[in-house]
């Protein structure tokens, strides 16, 4: 029946071009069709009472739920209109009186269509509807009823309808597949956890405690059948590890960290969300490095793709982090006031840990020692058989393959470049001036990989002179990161990431000084050969032609003319062609009769001279 992906959808479409007015219009018209194609559009008079909608025509037609659906969305609708609408005056002070009380009765209303439906759903045998229709319809009358509780500012009934909304959204995206789970998921964090955690805030309820604490809290389990049908298929929903999460004796996960260290200062993770963020980019930092040790020998892809679930765990606690700082600054707080300042810290850190991911990602992308060795790989041959049964010959990797695979390791370069430069603008890291040298000599580092990446691509082209010049740059960026000395290494070991050892700098340096050498002499062997090559040329000219060449070395007297003589193009006399030209008659040019009588005939009408008209002189007409 899909009544979640019904709604949602109804209200993407009107909300992306107009407002919650223009989606109440729309509700309205779409119940007008729906009630034409069902048959169930009143008859006669207007106001006349329709008949109520039966377990029996839910049976029969399922559309006959959105006639429900629609009621109720549409009185939504207007209460959501009239709360935006109040709220975006300058001058008003807030909803209150008698707005209050329509936009709390169009809620009710939109609560009463919700529990109808529930109720018609329920009975199975006549309604015939699955499981988890029923939890959806269920699910969308509590989120109503959480509005309805949320606008009369009971916090404790609003938490508990909403807990029991979020409850009930998590079973079924877990039940569902791959593509009605981002619906789900989408709702609850657009609407029901920011609700949840505003009231909250309200119950003066301390950030540490999580969301997922909180529905535990303040779930209604006594008597509940739909809470009952959650822990029938997913048990581990309702104990009190939380999401499948081991807890300690004071409620909170065992594995959630309380503090976060950056740099030499330690601050206390306040905001439950961004602890349990940590935790599991913790928790998928362990399972990668378990990952790489037990698969040394596996294809660098395969590396890389294993860092796609640390890197959507560190971007889900960089945005917990942002969504702490906006909520703090929606409250007014300070940016002095310790709280803030604390998740600034915080947000360094973690946006420094995911900028370390990543280049760590690129870097296994890049293949041994960063990309520093460059070898060829072996073409894949068909595993089909020669026609006349001859063995397949080896074939070398191709130039295009070769440049291609360079262009690749250029490109990781330079993500990984813009990544460092990023660093620098968190807070806090511009006044930290030896961290910004660390920083430095890191984009040293993959300044000089990237040079030398680039030279060789020049190689594969010919151009050795251009590729000794990138090297010498590789030369001079690779001894500038050799003055630093590096770090302590990552706690995750077996993982590349941003830390640099001296042992791989010198390797580089060591590779660069090398490659610079050797270059070197090849410049110097392609110029000899260039200079040797234009002396055998000016040594193929016979010295007849080279008379006004003075012959260094002497002359060579056994190539003093060709002979026999070959016939050759010689310069014609200029003069020739200028007699020539009035004797020949060249394409385009008038013959000398047609040029004669043509004078004869301009004598003759420059012959006949025409009167004089009388002409005005002056200023008006008359003259003197």
């Amino acid at each position: 029946m899909d009544i979640t992906r019904f709604i949602v959808s109804q209200r993407e479409k009107a909300l992306l071009v107009g407002d919650y007015g223009s989606y109440r219009k729309q509700l309205s018209r779409r119940l007008l069709v729906v009630r034409k194609k069902l048959n169930y559009s009143s008859r006669g008079r207007k106001y006349t009472t329709k008949s109520p909608i039966t377990a029996e025509d839910i049976a029969s037609n399922h559309e006959f739920i959105h006639i429900l659906l629609l009621t109720s969305e549409r009185a939504w609708a207007l209460a959501m209109y009239m709360k935006s609408t109040h709220a975006a005056d300058s001058n008003a002070q807030g909803t209150t009186g008698s707005t209050k009380r329509h936009i709390v009765s169009k809620l009710r209303k939109a609560s009463n269509h919700a529990a109808h439906l529930v109720n018609l759903l329920q009975d199975t045998e006549k309604s015939k509807a699955p499981t988890e229709s029923i939890l959806e319809a269920r699910a969308y009358q509590q989120s109503l009823q959480g509005a309805i509780e949320f606008e009369k500012k009971a916090w404790e009934q609003c938490l508990r309808s909403y807990s029991e909304t979020r409850l009930l959204y998590i079973s079924l995206a877990r039940s569902v597949g791959n593509k009605q789970e981002d619906v789900f998921k989408d709702l609850l964090a657009r609407t029901i956890d920011p609700s949840l955690r505003f009231a909250a805030h309200q119950l003066k309820l301390p950030r540490t405690i999580s969301i997922e604490m909180i529905v535990m809290r303040y779930i209604q389990r006594d008597n509940n059948r739909y809470i009952t049908e959650v822990s029938k298929s997913n048990p581990d929903l309702l104990q009190e590890s939380g999401v499948a999460a081991k807890k300690n004796a004071q409620g909170e996960l065992a594995d959630t960290p309380k503090t976060i260290t950056w740099r030499s200062r330690t601050v206390k993770l306040e905001d439950a969300t961004t602890a349990q963020a940590l935790a599991s980019v913790s928790a998928a930092g362990t399972k990668l490095a378990s990952f790489l040790d037990t698969n040394p020998d596996a294809d660098r892809r395969v590396k890389a793709a294993a860092f796609d679930d640390v890197l959507i765990s560190s971007q889900d606690a960089v945005d917990a982090v942002k969504t702490a700082i906006d909520e703090l600054t929606a409250e007014g707080v300070a940016q002095g006031d310790l709280r803030m300042q604390s998740l600034q810290i915080t947000r360094t850190a973690v946006n420094y840990n995911l900028v370390e991911w990543r280049v760590g990602r690129n870097r296994v992308l890049c293949g041994a020692q960063d990309g520093a060795t460059f070898e060829s790989q072996p073409v894949k041959q068909p595993k089909k058989p020669r026609a006349d049964g001859k063995p397949r010959v080896a074939h070398e990797e191709s130039t295009g393959r070769r440049l291609t695979r360079l262009k690749e390791r250029v490109v990781l370069y330079d993500s990984s470049l813009q990544s460092l430069d990023s660093v620098k603008g968190f807070p806090g890291v511009a006044a930290d001036q030896a961290f910004i040298n660390e920083l430095d000599t890191k984009k040293a580092y993959f300044s000089s990989l990237r040079c030398l990446a680039i030279a060789r691509s020049h190689t594969l082209h010919g151009n050795k002179r251009n590729a000794l010049a990138l090297l010498a740059r590789a030369a001079e960026l690779s001894s500038q990161a050799t003055s630093f000395s590096p770090s302590a290494e990552s706690s995750n070991k077996g993982i590349l990431k941003l830390e640099v050892s001296s042992g791989q700098v010198n390797s580089l340096k060591d590779l660069l000084d090398r490659s610079v050498l050797q270059y070197r002499a090849l410049v110097e062997l392609e110029d000899l050969r260039s200079e040797t090559s234009e002396k055998n040329d000016s040594r193929s000219i016979p010295m007849i032609e080279r008379l006004d060449e003075y012959p260094p070395e002497g002359v060579d007297l056994t190539n003093l003319a060709t002979y026999p003589p070959k016939l050759q193009p010689i310069p014609v006399k200029p003069i020739f062609l200028d007699t020539a030209w009035n004797y020949i008659d060249y394409p385009g040019r008038p013959k000398k009769g047609t040029a004669a009588a043509g004078g004869a005939k301009a004598e003759d009408t420059s012959s006949v001279v025409e009167p004089k008209k009388e002409t005005k002189k002056g200023w008006f007409g008359f003259g003197r």
